[in-house]
């Protein structure tokens, strides 16, 4: 194992420790142990900066499962590195926070921060994976996590709620992902990200490509909360405020942006590409922005405005994709909108992160989230109302904070690429810049709201659940630490221009520097009067007047009925997927065992025979059967009989004797055809069946005559007929070719060399097929285990006893 693969899997090395330490020393807060962790990884990260500056990547292979070709392949690059700074920089942070967010006392730390190293685990698994299997079975790890930490209050019916929401929607994504990678796979011949873009040329006008590409893409919009998979991420801010701040600003949320960035190199030349990241992340920019204005809760604001900002950030990596359609790239043509992404990624999480800590602060410090109580906070939380300050102010993208960098950026991508007359956008080119600015207008709208109904507004303190006040420095050091980088970045963008942004960029969009175009980062505070200006202008002039003039217009949300929302619709898909499967439960789920096996030698019986049929797979041969002595005549007429009797039979005894008998007959054929362990092993089952048998039913009460006369089922004897027609026309056509060699020539010639043993059945039963012996072994002791708590419980009178 590698150095990375360490790095990658040291959270969940680390988790492990985490019960004994929060046992052995509740003193001290479990987090001040955990925060090691990402500050570790955070610094053994940044040593590769200088590697990916100069175009370098790092390999490191650890074998899995090499004969299916899926390998741990570690690959960092400037995009890995880049995701993998922010999840262990803000990790850090966001730790940091924690120790002061959760009381010790209180809260259960242990299960709180062994989910959060496993969502940490599962967050730089997804970043550095180069094979695509290992990348999927991290992206899970990040639902099943996310799940727990979204739950992680769950005597909470919201909190339930949320985190079942979330798990369904995203692994519907993730089981997307899966048939995609199936598909590239196979078009591909490989698993590998690297090796299937190398080979691109050989599969992608296959039919199939475009289904992989949409199946990819459905992974990525649930996960990053894209329209109309969004309605997850406001019910996960019912989990605890540290976990929303990694969550929706640097890790999960930013997992399907990751991935339509690193898949970019593969499906982005393809129009369809194009038209679906760029269309979806603009409406989602628009829907997300919009409905962030008509929020209660400080927390529902936020998470809108997450889904607006990434639906901004997903548009730019679907815009950037103009720049493979041409040769070469003077000035950066339309690589600026890529470049803009990268750069409003991390904007967004300096910014987004310190305004979740904020309302975290707002929400410990006060008893409330709710706006409709908040105001006047100002003078009495006066670093928490800086902080927010800073964090809306570069969030509606207002100068000189980060943001207005990237919104200015975000602007000119639009502009530049709709104007192109690429992927036919001369006809409804106009939309792009027309919802960018629309959302932008209400971006600008929901930061205003945020500052002034919670700190500016009139006061309500005798509304609120607690006596305001400023939170705790332990509380503020991670906020206070992002908004200084929103200003820091603001003022000198180009600190991460070559460091970070231009090897992200790079790694993106390969074709570019194949096709000798370059990718130049230069970022300024100032471009002069241009449209991008304009737009600007707009957004800030009219935001502040639909702003001013909120009270007026915010009814015209309530117009809208309930029944035509995206989570009403959810709740009533929910509602009726449980009651459809209860009708089939109550259905299918009779309590007769007749019943089960009419289902299961049903289906078997369409398997095979379909099978049989289809694939033409029977074949009747008589030269491999042996001739037929008068004894074997003789036991297959007693075998016949005896079965045949059983049907017929009114009396339990006899019921068992028959069966008895037939058992016996099958034990006489093993001796005949030379097998004696086969016959006494035959023997001895059936001897202590019957006696079992005869057991159970001497005391099982006596049976009328009117339910001894069963009567006939035209059902029951046809699926009895078709099953022994199924297994003789399999034994037949089994008989008649084969298609493989027999194993039983390998048993012979090794038997004594790699067992050291004579009898060739036991050595099968307990060395070569020994894991299935040994499970035999485990149900058997199972159910014994179960049948001696049922009579434990049944003498004791219950578990209350």
């Amino acid at each position: 194992m590698s150095l990375l693969h360490l790095a990658i899997l040291l959270p969940l090395l680390a988790s492990l420790f985490i019960p004994f330490l929060y046992k052995q020393f509740r003193s001290v807060h479990t987090g001040w142990f955990v925060l090691l962790v990402p500050l570790t990884l955070v610094i053994y990260f940044s040593q590769y900066i200088s590697q990916t500056m100069a175009g370098e990547t790092v390999t490191q292979s650890m074998q899995w499962i090499p004969s299916l070709g899926i390998n741990f392949v570690a690959y960092l690059d400037g995009l890995g590195l880049l995701f993998a700074l922010l999840i262990t920089g803000i990790g850090t942070l966001v730790v940091l926070y924690s120790i002061y967010y959760l009381d010790a006392k209180k809260e259960a730390l242990h299960n709180f921060y062994v989910y959060l190293l496993l969502f940490m685990t599962a967050m730089l698994g997804i970043v550095l994976s180069d094979n695509m299997i290992v990348l999927y079975m991290f992206w899970e790890m990040t639902s099943i996590s996310s799940f727990l930490l979204i739950g992680y209050w769950y005597e909470r019916e919201r909190s339930r709620y949320g985190a079942q929401k979330s798990m369904l929607i995203t692994v519907f994504g993730g089981l997307s992902m899966l048939g995609g990678i199936s598909i590239l796979s196979l078009l591909s011949g490989s698993f590998s990200i690297r090796e299937s873009f190398s080979t691109l040329s050989t599969y992608s006008d296959d039919p199939l490509f475009l289904v992989a590409l949409v199946l990819f893409l459905l992974a990525a919009f649930t996960k990053s909360a894209q329209f109309p998979f969004h309605i997850w991420l406001p019910d996960a801010m019912e989990a605890p405020t540290p976990v929303s701040a990694y969550l929706h600003s640097a890790t999960m949320v930013k997992a399907g942006l990751y991935l339509v960035a690193r898949m970019s190199p593969i499906f982005a030349e393809t129009p369809l590409w194009f038209y679906l990241v760029s269309g979806v992340g603009m409406f989602t920019l628009f829907w997300g922005s919009l409905n962030a204005v008509k929020q209660v809760d400080l927390k529902a604001i936020l998470a809108y405005s997450t889904i607006s900002q990434l639906g901004l950030i997903m548009s730019l990596l679907g815009l950037g994709a103009a720049a493979l359609q041409v040769e070469a790239l003077p000035d950066s043509l339309y690589t600026i909108a890529t470049v803009a992404a990268v750069f409003h990624l991390i904007n967004h999480a300096t910014f987004k992160g310190s305004l979740f800590m904020m309302a975290g602060i707002v929400d410990h410090e006060t008893g409330t989230r709710d706006l409709r109580k908040l105001g006047g906070l100002s003078q009495l939380m006066p670093v928490t109302f800086t902080i927010a300050m800073i964090g809306t102010l570069s969030m509606a993208g207002v100068p000189p904070f980060n943001g207005f960098l990237s919104k200015e950026m975000f602007l000119t991508g639009v502009n530049q690429v709709s104007e192109s007359g690429l992927f036919h956008l001369e006809t409804f080119g106009f939309l792009f810049p027309l919802f960018a600015v629309v959302g932008s207008i209400f971006t600008f709208v929901y930061s205003l709201l945020i500052v002034y109904r919670t700190f500016l507004g009139p006061k309500q303190h005798d509304k609120l659940p607690k006596k305001p006040h400023e939170a705790p420095l332990g509380m503020l050091v991670s906020p206070i630490f992002l908004a200084s980088l929103v200003i820091l970045i603001g003022l000198f963008p180009n600190l991460l221009s070559n460091t970070l942004i231009r090897p992200a960029v790079e790694a993106i969009l390969p074709q570019v520097l194949a096709a000798g175009g370059e990718i130049d980062v230069h970022i300024k505070l100032w471009h002069g009067f241009n449209t991008e200006l304009l737009f600007t202008f707009i957004i800030i002039t009219v935001g502040f007047l639909l702003f001013k003039t909120f009270p007026k217009w915010q009814s015209l949300y309530h117009r809208m009925p309930k029944s035509f929302s995206l989570n009403h619709q959810y709740d009533g898909l929910l509602r009726r997927g449980e009651n459809v499967s209860t009708g089939i439960h109550d259905a299918v789920m009779t309590g007769y065992m007749r019943s089960y096996l009419v289902y299961i030698f049903g289906f078997i019986v369409l398997l095979v025979l379909s099978s049989l049929f289809f694939f033409d797979a029977f074949a009747f041969d008589v030269d491999p059967l042996s001739s037929i002595s008068t004894y074997e005549i003789i036991l297959v007429l007693v075998l016949v009989s005896s079965a045949l009797s059983i049907t017929f039979a009114r009396s339990r005894l006899t019921s068992i004797i028959l069966l008895g008998v037939a058992g016996y007959t099958v034990a006489l054929f093993f001796v005949l055809f030379r097998a004696p362990d086969l016959a006494l092993t035959q023997l001895v089952i059936e001897t202590v069946s019957v006696a079992l048998f005869l057991l159970v039913f001497y005391h099982m009460p006596e049976i009328s005559r009117k339910e001894e006369r069963i009567k006939f089922k035209l059902g029951n004897a046809a699926i009895s007929i078709l099953v022994g027609l199924s297994v003789t026309l399999v034994a037949l056509a089994s008989l008649s070719q084969r298609s493989f060699a027999s194993i039983a020539k390998y048993y012979i010639d090794n038997v004594a060399d790699l067992a050291a043993g004579g009898n060739m059945v036991n050595v099968i039963l307990v060395d070569f097929r020994g894991f299935d012996t040994l499970f035999e072994i485990s149900v058997l002791a199972i159910a014994g285990l179960g049948i001696y708590a049922m009579i434990h419980f049944r003498k004791t009178g219950g578990i209350d006893k």
